[in-house]
Parts: C-alpha cells; sequence; structure tokens
C-alpha cells in the first residue's frame, strides 16, 4: 500500500520560519540544541518505546517503567549528562514514574529546607540514587489544608529523638508517588511537638525502608493505593500509603535551615527568614504552567495534524472530499486552542523571571513582592491547568471518533493531565487566595501601601474608590433604556 505524506502539502503553506519558531518555542538556541538533541535520543532507543503501553496490566505498566527509569539512569551515567540534559532525557522519556517526585520534591526540599550539614549528608546520596526520596504530606484526610496536617513529630529529650506519629486512621499519608513500592526515604510533613507545646507543621527525613532487603522498617506501614483513572497515564507510578506507629528518628533529621530544636528540647527560630521557603513554591508552580503550554501543546499537533489529514463532506463530482480543517466550525475551535498553548509557553517564561526576582529579594529580606509572587503563580496554576484540561478534552472531540481511541493519544494524555487540576492546591482554592489578595490590595489604597507589579495599575485608578453611588432606591422597570443611558 502506498503511504502518501498528507501533511507535506499543509507544511509547505507555511507564511513564517519554521526554524525560528522552534528556537522561540525553546527560549533560546541552547535550549533548542538540548531538547532537539534528548528527543533523538529517546526516539532511537527501543528501550524507551510506548506504543504498547495502553495495553499493559498495571503490574506490567509498573515494572516497564521500572526497567524505563532504570535505563535512562544508566544513560544518564554512560553519556555523562549535565543536570540539565538529563531532566530533559526524562521529560521525553514521558511516563510518571517515582523519579519525578525524587529529582522534582525531594531533593529541592532538602535543598530549600536543609543546612549545610543536611545537605552534605543527604543531597549527595540522593544524586547518586544511592536512596531514592519522596514527598510524603498529602495525609487522607488533608490536603491543600497543610496546617491541619495530623501526623505528629513528638520530640524526646531522654533519647535526642523525634517520635513520628499516626494518631488517626486520616493522618495516614495518602497519594505521595514513589512511595508505595520504591522510595527508601521521604520528606515526612508533621506537626512537631516539644515541650507540649504544637509549633505547627515542619519537615523531616524519614528512612522507610532497609536498604540491604528493601522490606519496611519496623513501626512502618507503607503500601500502593490502586489503580488510579485512565489506561496507562499515572498507573505506571506507585502512589502510596504511609501510616507511622512511634517511628523513632534522629533530631538532626528535622529539616533545620529554617528552625531548630535543640538538645534539650527548646524551639528556635534561625536568622533564615521562613519567607524563603516560598521561593520553592513559586518555582514548583512555574514548573506547572511550563507542563500546562507542554501537554496543551501536544493535545492540539495532534487535532491539528489530524484535521488536515481527516476529509469529510464538500464532495462535487466525484472529487476528493474537503478537508475538516478548512470548515470555519474546526477552525474556530482549534486555532484558540492553539494560541493559548503559545501564551501559555510565554507566561511560563515570565513566571521563571519572577521567581528569580522573588528569589534573589527573598535573599536580601525584601519581601515586598511575595503577595504579588504567591497571587500570580496560584491564579495562573489555576487558570492554565483547568483550561488545559478542557483544551484536551475539547482537542479529542476535534478529532471525532478517532480521537476516543487510545491508539490516538489523547485519552491517556487527559488522564495523565487532569489530576493538575488538583495537585499543588486545589484549583477552586487558589482562586479563593488570588481574590483575597485583590480585595487585600483594593482595600489598601489610599494607603502607604501602593500596589506592585501586576497590580499596580490599581494605582492609577484609585480615584475611583473615592467614588460614591447617590442612587438611594431602586427604580421601576425600564421600558426606554436609552432615556437612563448618558449621553455620548
Amino acid at each position: 500500500m502506498e503511504v502518501i505524506d498528507q501533511l507535506a502539502p499543509e507544511r509547505s503553506k507555511s507564511q513564517f520560519d519554521v526554524d525560528a519558531m522552534k528556537i522561540v518555542w525553546a527560549g533560546s538556541q541552547h535550549a533548542f540544541d538540548i531538547s532537539d538533541r534528548m528527543a533523538r535520543l529517546v526516539a532511537s532507543d527501543p528501550a524507551f518505546r510506548k506504543d504498547y503501553r495502553v495495553t499493559l496490566g498495571r503490574k506490567e505498566l509498573f515494572k516497564n517503567t521500572l526497567r524505563k527509569a532504570a535505563h535512562a539512569w544508566k544513560r544518564i551515567i554512560e553519556l555523562r549528562l549535565t543536570e540539565e540534559e538529563a531532566s530533559k532525557l526524562r521529560t521525553f522519556v514521558d511516563e510518571p514514574a517515582f523519579t519525578d517526585l525524587h529529582w522534582g520534591m525531594f531533593v529541592p526540599a532538602i535543598k530549600g529546607q536543609g543546612t549545610e550539614e543536611q545537605q552534605q549528608k543527604w543531597l549527595p546520596l540522593a544524586y547518586k540514587m544511592q536512596i531514592i526520596g519522596c514527598y510524603a504530606q498529602t495525609e487522607l484526610g488533608h490536603g491543600s489544608n497543610v496546617q491541619g496536617l495530623e501526623t505528629t513529630a513528638t520530640f524526646d529529650p531522654a533519647t535526642d529523638e523525634f517520635v513520628i506519629h499516626s494518631p488517626t486512621l486520616t493522618s495516614s499519608k495518602w497519594w505521595p508517588g514513589g512511595l508505595g513500592k520504591v522510595s527508601t526515604h521521604a520528606v515526612v510533613y508533621a506537626r512537631l511537638i516539644t515541650d507540649g507545646k504544637d509549633y505547627g507543621v515542619h519537615g523531616f527525613i524519614v528512612q522507610l525502608r532497609s536498604l540491604d532487603d528493601h522490606s519496611a522498617l519496623p513501626g512502618i506501614t507503607v503500601g500502593d493505593i490502586g489503580m488510579k483513572f485512565g489506561n496507562g497515564a499515572y498507573n505506571t507510578m506507585d502512589n502510596g500509603v504511609l501510616h507511622f506507629d512511634h517511628v523513632r528518628i534522629p533530631r538532626e533529621q528535622m529539616l533545620m535551615r529554617v528552625s531548630q530544636v535543640t538538645r534539650e528540647g527548646k524551639f528556635k527560630q534561625s536568622d533564615v527568614p521562613r519567607q524563603l521557603l516560598y521561593g520553592t513554591m513559586v518555582y514548583v508552580r512555574q514548573t506547572i504552567v511550563a507542563d500546562a503550554s507542554s501537554a496543551l501543546s501536544r493535545a492540539v499537533c495532534i487535532a491539528t495534524r489530524y484535521s488536515c489529514v481527516r476529509r469529510q463532506f464538500g464532495s462535487q463530482d466525484g472529487g476528493p472530499e474537503t478537508q475538516v480543517i478548512d470548515y470555519k466550525t474546526q477552525q474556530s475551535r482549534l486555532f484558540p486552542l492553539l494560541a493559548t498553548a503559545y501564551a501559555y509557553r510565554f507566561v511560563g517564561e515570565w513566571l521563571n523571571w519572577l521567581y528569580t526576582d522573588v528569589t534573589q529579594r527573598l535573599q536580601a529580606n525584601d519581601f515586598s513582592t511575595l503577595p504579588e509572587a504567591h497571587a500570580c503563580t496560584a491564579g495562573l496554576k489555576s487558570l492554565t491547568t483547568s483550561f488545559t484540561a478542557d483544551g484536551i478534552e475539547e482537542c479529542r472531540k476535534l478529532c471525532g471518533g478517532h480521537g476516543y481511541l487510545c491508539s490516538s493519544g489523547l485519552p491517556e494524555l487527559f488522564a495523565v493531565y487532569v489530576p493538575a487540576c488538583t495537585y499543588e492546591g486545589d484549583n477552586t482554592v487558589l482562586l479563593l487566595q488570588v481574590a483575597r489578595f485583590l480585595m487585600k490590595t483594593v482595600s489598601q489604597l489610599g494607603s502607604d501601601k501602593k500596589p506592585v507589579g501586576t497590580t499596580s495599575y490599581m494605582g492609577r485608578i484609585e480615584h475611583l474608590m473615592q467614588c460614591r453611588c447617590d442612587v438611594q432606591r431602586g427604580i421601576g422597570t425600564c421600558y426606554n433604556v436609552s432615556m437612563y443611558m448618558p449621553s455620548e
């Protein structure tokens, strides 16, 4: 059967420099070169095949992911890839795995919250993957409300240890990726209790499994929470449950960059501002916005190619039917999604700049832009993830019945992406935080505290806050609207 490249005529119609646009999308020539090289490396390696993934059962999926993660690490070592190159390689492997949480949450938590001594002890082990870590914050009963976490870490001055305990069923850690089967260690968030007082939630490095035979350590109940939504998708990840029964750890395993507990059991704050911890949050949400652009662009790419190849109706005198992409109804649904993917790509770049700016300010003890940065990242995380999830589903519809096939890539892409609407902050909760920030900004108009950054425009309309409405009662039914309109 003759194979015809039906996309070639469409590509030939391009009215812009495609190679130049690749650089724009990548962000720089350097970023493009790395991305292109890692993409070719993954595509040419049979060990990274994924076309059969949706046909595998859960057990086979997980084994397949373990093989790919091990092979990826082997290639990273053999080729002596940089951290930037290794990150891109893992991206193109395109499979949720325990390594995502190890590199994306466990390592950054130690770097951001650990003292220099703690970093020197734990990071070399993590970088060599001699230990594998996860991020155990969310509990069965609490997610977005971090301050409501129930796990406790009670200091015992007699032994210089913390006792990590899960006092209730709902205090069980629930959802951490990499926890169910693989992780040997976790950064566990628990309520710090010392000298009879609760000092709120802090992070602790806790070993979960033996480094000899990988069995769970005494007092630790850990396991996989089961199947998730969709074929493949996050079923490649060992999301887990974790319950502590008076597990003891050395005092030095409390992450102590911002606050410490002394040998005598006294709680004290360090000279490092607690606000520095928010820099990591800004970084994570900036990454989520960038990921939204990537996911939406993949869906749009599939739908656009399908629209160029698929023909329906419009045939006259036995001629070829009309390409679906030439229908205005298809264009009106598809093209805004394409434009949005680019918009999210560029706003991701802006958030990267914002993260750099905020981090530099925090290190100089300047916290003036932190509330705005928090509001921007919270709002954009909510906006981009909600729209992208809906956009992927719209692309599935744009591909007709074929979009419903797993082989189209769209069902699995949706199933992999949609959790982003929940993790790192439920989208509705985040929007409420943005609303509170905006209302607080409005309430401060007229004071010495001027709005900054993206809210600085409010300062230019401050005079509107002085306006008052003189209307005392509602008017009757208006039959002639124009009589109530101001003259032009």
